[in-house]
């Protein structure tokens, strides 16, 4: 049943990446790269930090599968939106990036067995790399891991398109 769920899961994200896709693609390239407010990232740069997200968490995603611990190396996100300078690349190319990047993640989700995926482990440091933050003293899992790297996903969205 499980494993099931899982597998909708992902459908329903594969379902989520085409359909967000083509409604980021309707923005144009000047409005993509509008700050909203000063020391607020444009569109272009809230996609490029979901690149970066999709690039380390298809590291630790992989790495979780061999180890017996979620302890996982950060990474200075406003560094590297900055080093990248997002807000000067082609827009279109940026979405179909982030399109085919969040794709392949949702198939390493779906490769993942789920003994591996359901796994409780206590040591972690999703307290300080999760995007929704579990105590460091509470036992977590890889899926909880992989369920909130799409809801940050789906966050930062949002800031988009609403």
């Amino acid at each position: 049943m499980v494993a099931e769920q899982g597998e909708q899961n992902m459908t329903d994200f594969r379902k989520y990446i085409l359909e967000t896709t083509a409604r980021l693609k309707q923005i144009s390239e000047k409005d993509a790269a509008v700050f909203p407010t000063q020391g607020k990232w444009s569109a272009k740069e809230i996609i490029g930090h979901l690149i970066d997200s999709a690039s380390n968490n298809h590291k630790r995603f992989v790495e979780a599968t061999m180890k017996d611990d979620l302890v996982f190396d950060g990474y200075a996100q406003d560094e590297w939106v900055g080093v990248q300078k997002y807000n000067e690349c082609d827009w279109l190319q940026l979405v179909e990036l982030w399109k085919l990047y969040n794709l392949h993640i949702a198939h390493i989700i779906d490769s993942i067995a789920s003994e591996i995926k359901l796994r409780k482990v206590t040591k972690h440091n999703l307290h300080q790399v999760a995007w929704k933050l579990v105590p460091e003293d509470e036992s977590t899992s890889l899926d909880y891991f992989m369920n909130d790297y799409i809801g940050h996903c789906k966050h930062h969205i949002n800031q988009i398109l609403i």
